[in-house]
Parts: C-alpha cells; structure tokens; sequence
C-alpha cells in the first residue's frame, strides 16, 4: 500500500484555484447543525491554504440525496457556520447541477484566500458512479485538488478520485495525513507489541479485518457480540447469545491460524448475561456474570464480564500499539457499557499509541469522556475497517506519491 503521499505541506497554492474536498456530512436538524466536530476538524486545511494565498473551492457531500437536489440536504447551513468558524466569508454558490453558473461566476470573481462552497455532490447522480461528466466539471474549476475526507476514501467517487485524476497536482489535507500516518503506519509497520482489539455485533463485518490483523498484530483481542461466535467454535455454550452459525468454521479456522502463527488470540472469560433484550436499548436490565464455559441455555452475553475486562487490560499494559475497533457489549445501555468503559480506560492509561477506528468505538470514546486520552480517532468507520483490513482506498491511492 502507498502512502508515502504528497499532502498540502509538499505544495504552494499562491494564486492558484484549489478544489478541496472535505468531509461535511454533519447531523442537520431544522436546518441546524447538531454537531460540528467534523467543520472543525477541517479548519486546519482550509486555513493553511487560506494562509497560502489560494482561492479555495470546498466541496463535500451531504446525507443521501441519491442524485437529485433535496433542499433539507443543501450545504447552505454549512457555509453559514463556517464563515463563523473561519472568521471570513464563506460565499455559498447554490447551484443544483452543483459546478453550475453560480459556481463558475463565484470562482471566476474570486480573489487569493477567498473561500466558496459548492452545492452537496451528491446531488449529481454521476457522484456515487465516478461519472466521468461530473469529474471533468469539477476540474473545470480548479488547478490544484486536496482531499482531506478519510470518511468517504474508501468510495471511488468523482469529488474524490475522478477529479484526483485529471488535474496535474493532487494531494492530500493535514486529516487524511493524520489518517495515513496512524491507522496505515500501524497497520503496515507498528511498534511491537501490536494489540488489536475487535468488537461489535457482528462476525460477517469483521472477516477480512481479523484475517489480516493476525498477521500484523501480536495480540488480537475479541468481545463485543462477535466474540460468542468463537466461543461456540470452541465448544462452549452460549444460551440465547448473539451466533451467527453460518461463520463457526471460520472462527475454528481462525483460532487455528493464530496458533499456528504463534499470535494470542484472547477470547471473553466470563460475560455479563441477561434474559431478555432491553427495550428501549436503555432500560434497567437484571444481570448475572458467568463464565463462558458455563452460561444458562435461556440467557444471553451483552458484555464482558469481570475477569475479562482484568485480562483485557493486562493484554494492554505492556503493548507499544493498540488498535480499537467496536464496543465490547450493548454500550448504549449503562449497565452493559462497563466492559466498553474498562477497555477505554486501558487505552486512556497506556503510554501506548492508542487509535480508535471510526464508528461506535469513537462514539464509545467520546461519549465516556476518553477522547482527549486517545493518540488518535479515526474520522471514518467503513474507512478506518478497511485500512485495517489491509485494502487500498481509492481516495487516498488517487492522491500524487511524493
């Protein structure tokens, strides 16, 4: 994989029209942004090229329009709360075709360090297709394209890789950067001990990730509900937990393979059961700890137990790298989100380099107060999976190699 890339540090905008692509998928309610974290996560690209003398041209997409214009799902908002942000106009050129007259007649008046924002692409149908259409108006626009939106690199769409590829000079922002050098570099070339620890609900969502992390890493850790379905693979019974029966042989194949490549494969020791599912996922719920080997037929595991969360911790200690990826039981709910906490503290306390990939383990993070405790956060869930599983992602292939 190469990710050696060029990134706006490598380049000079002066004078020069940029097209940036950002990730501004943020939650809208009534035309408000509900959380902003992703505009600023933004700022330090838009401002280096802003201090640059560039005439910036952002874009991103917006929820799922699915090629046609959605009023609820227009940028407007954005522009309006990143002109505050940047303390300088962000002009909104509303154009459904998104590179329409409005875009044009903006870019072609604008002056180095002004800012513009383009309609959502996603309202273009030829977006999600890499439509060669499209692609071509965007470059249209600009001479330079930075990308910094790791949310959407595993997608090969035209604001990301299409128009990547018809301009001279492609690079990527100080977010993707960030993205590269933590998630790929631990993945490709970590500091020994590697950790791994995998959660969530579901074993199908992680084949390929755990496949590949046995190879890299040296622990790999398993709870959350995917973790049951290896517990059956080993002759346990797990009651009415979460199995998915289809992927019992290959978690055999999987505790094999890591016994034959000498890695530790560690497995919950005990779980946190219940008798039925809570609803809503909140609600005050009874619980009984058992050990794996012995759980009740009429009960179900929603979180590691006790003991688990010790061996957990410990595998943690003495590690140089820790991955982190999916809760370790139904952490929406206070009294099955302990296992998740236990394991978020581990990583708060460790001097290790500690990244969360994307998704509900950030969420967990955050959420639990441990985010500025974290080396890194990956902005991108399906993103993040795949760089773990060891896939090159299009939107950062398409950037120029230094």
């Amino acid at each position: 994989m190469g990710l050696n890339k060029k990134s706006v540090d490598d380049i000079n905008v002066a004078g020069k029209k940029v097209l940036c692509r950002c990730d501004f998928n943020v939650p809208l309610k009534d035309g408000a942004i509900t959380d902003e974290n992703r505009l600023v996560a933004a700022l330090p690209t838009i401002k280096k090229l802003i201090a640059d003398g560039g005439k910036v041209i952002l874009c991103s997409h917006l929820g799922k329009p699915k090629g046609e214009p959605k009023p609820e799902l227009s940028l407007a908002p954005v522009a309006k709360r990143l002109s505050e942000l940047l303390g300088q106009e962000v002009k909104f050129a509303a154009d459904n075709e998104v590179v329409g007259p409005n875009a044009k007649a903006a870019v072609d008046a604008m002056k180095d360090g002004e800012v513009i924002l383009l309609e959502n692409t996603r309202y273009r149908k030829e977006e999600t297709k890499n439509g060669e259409e499209f692609s071509k108006d965007l470059a249209s626009l600009c001479d330079v394209f930075v990308n910094d939106a790791f949310g959407t690199a595993h997608r090969a769409h035209c604001s990301n890789v299409g128009v990547a590829q018809l301009v001279d000079t492609a690079v990527v922002g100080y977010l993707m950067q960030k993205e590269i050098d933590f998630l790929g570099n631990a993945v490709e070339s970590p500091v020994r001990p590697f950790v791994a620890i995998l959660g969530g609900a579901k074993v199908a969502d992680k084949l390929n990730v755990i496949d590949n992390l046995l190879e890299k890493c040296d622990t790999l850790i398993i709870g959350g509900g995917m973790a049951y379905t290896f517990l059956k693979a080993q002759g346990n019974e797990i009651g009415t937990s979460l199995v998915d029966d289809t992927k019992v042989d290959y978690c055999k194949e999987m505790i094999a393979k890591a016994e034959k490549l000498g890695k530790k494969l560690l497995l919950p020791v005990d779980a946190v059961t219940i008798k039925e599912f809570p609803n809503p996922i909140d609600a005050a719920v009874e619980t009984k700890v058992c050990d794996s080997s012995a759980m009740p037929a009429d009960r179900q595991g929603c979180d590691i137990g006790p003991k688990t969360q010790e061996l957990f911790a410990d595998a943690v200690k003495s590690a140089k790298t820790v991955v982190w990826n999916g809760p370790m039981g139904v952490f929406e709910n206070p009294t099955l989100a302990e296992g998740t906490i236990a394991v978020a503290k581990a990583l708060a306390e460790t001097d290790a380099t500690t990244i969360i990939g994307g998704g509900d383990s950030a969420a967990a993070v955050n959420t639990l107060g441990f985010g500025d405790k974290m080396s890194h956060i990956s902005t991108g869930g399906g993103a993040s999976l795949e760089f773990l599983e060891g896939k090159e992602l299009p939107g950062v292939a398409a950037a120029n190699d230094k």
